[in-house]
């Protein structure tokens, strides 16, 4: 062999070795495909894990467009702290759209599940709003919190809605749920809930008010509550105790599941009211305080639902106390698709405590006969 083939051979030796190293540095491994969302189902559907945690979150709400007319015509009925606000003088259409987003989490931990619950919402309407001097002058709403709790086994804190109302149940099915109100509903709480099995649970609830209802000292408004649910319905007891005017009250509830399309519900109050104010326009007035907001000592409603088929049901609920109160509701509700519902209520309300010349006994109305009607449309998800 000469030095010339030597030489030849050892360069392309070489030049075949540098084509191999220059090919190994351009093939690039294809990644593995990135999980962005995995599905959390632990507590129901909706729930996903945040990235990078054990916390799982679910997002939803809704959209809602109302139109009332007439004489009762208040939107929300017991699930807004301004449930009062029925009467409206003004010869003209109530509208509102709403846009509410709620947020849910839960994770499991060893003193329990920590689960948390959002919800807030936006409102333009021409209903009385406290930044107008206008009844019917349309416009945005002030954004309000309507919940905003931690939870820890039965351990619960933030804002709510008192256990008062809660944990025993909203009256009815109906949109005006309040014509006779039976409590009132914002509240900041410290709350303890005791499953004891067998369909038996408790709670006891501290809260601190709203409004004209907020504590004026260090003594917390107290409710406890108890329940027995079973697969034909339930019992529930609640009692409840006013710091502010160291009054008490309570209601007892009974829910039958008739069948499966038939529902009904009866649920009497009855409450003290020695040291509330009446006879005067302050307020609470006509003895009503943060938890006995009915006319007089005493009051019941009862109703029901019932599902003419998987897209539509009837609610029915009347209520009436012992100053004669008289309120009516009935709606339709029909499901257009799932998550959009129509609903068409009327609504009637007779004050029975009524003086034209002295509203110190406060009724909920701006004259004695009252009728009126909703129409709601809302989207949820």
């Amino acid at each position: 062999m000469n030095i010339k083939s030597l030489l030849l051979g050892s360069a392309a030796a070489l030049i075949a070795v540098s084509g191999a190293r220059a090919a190994d540095a351009v093939v690039v491994a294809e990644p593995e495909p990135a999980e962005y969302v995995k599905i959390c189902d632990v507590y129901g559907a909706g729930y996903f894990y945040i990235p990078g945690t054990e916390t799982c979150l679910r997002i939803g709400g809704y959209i809602r467009y109302d139109i009332g007319g007439g004489d009762v015509g208040s939107f929300d009925g017991a699930r807004s702290a301004d449930h009062m606000d029925i009467g409206d003088s003004n010869d003209t259409w109530r509208k509102r759209a709403r846009f509410a987003l709620k947020t849910w989490t839960g994770q499991e931990t060893e003193l329990g599940t920590l689960k948390t619950y959002t919800e807030t919402r936006f409102n333009f309407s021409n209903t009385q709003r406290d930044t107008s001097p206008f009844i019917n002058e349309a416009g945005n709403e002030p954004v309000s919190l309507n919940f905003a709790w931690v939870q820890l086994g039965g351990l619960r804190v933030g804002k709510d809605e008192s256990a008062f109302d809660t944990f025993i149940g909203y009256a009815g099915n109906v949109i005006q749920d309040t014509l006779v109100p039976y409590g009132g509903f914002d509240t900041n709480v410290i709350q303890y809930y005791f499953d004891a099995g067998n369909g038996f649970s408790a709670v006891v609830s501290l809260e601190e008010g709203y409004g004209a209802y907020t504590i004026d000292s260090y003594v917390p408004h107290v409710v406890g509550g108890v329940k027995w649910t079973q697969g034909w319905g339930a019992i529930t007891g609640v009692v409840s105790y006013d710091s502010n005017y160291e009054e008490v009250a309570g209601k007892v509830r009974l829910d039958v599941n008739v069948s499966n399309e038939l529902s009904l519900f009866a649920m009497v109050g009855y409450g003290t009211d020695d040291n509330l104010t009446d006879g005067t326009l302050a307020f609470p007035a006509g003895g009503r305080g943060m938890y006995k907001q009915w006319g007089g000592n005493w009051a019941v409603w009862g109703g029901g639902t019932y599902k003419f088929n998987e897209k539509t049901s009837f609610n029915l609920q009347a209520s009436y106390d012992e100053w004669k109160n008289l309120g009516i509701a009935a709606n339709i509700a029909y499901d257009i698709v799932p998550g959009f519902t129509v609903t068409a209520e009327v609504d009637y309300l007779n004050a029975g405590k009524f003086d034209d010349a002295d509203f110190s006994n406060w009724t909920h109305a701006n004259k004695k006969s009252n009728i009126g009607g909703l129409l709601r449309f809302q989207r949820s998800f």
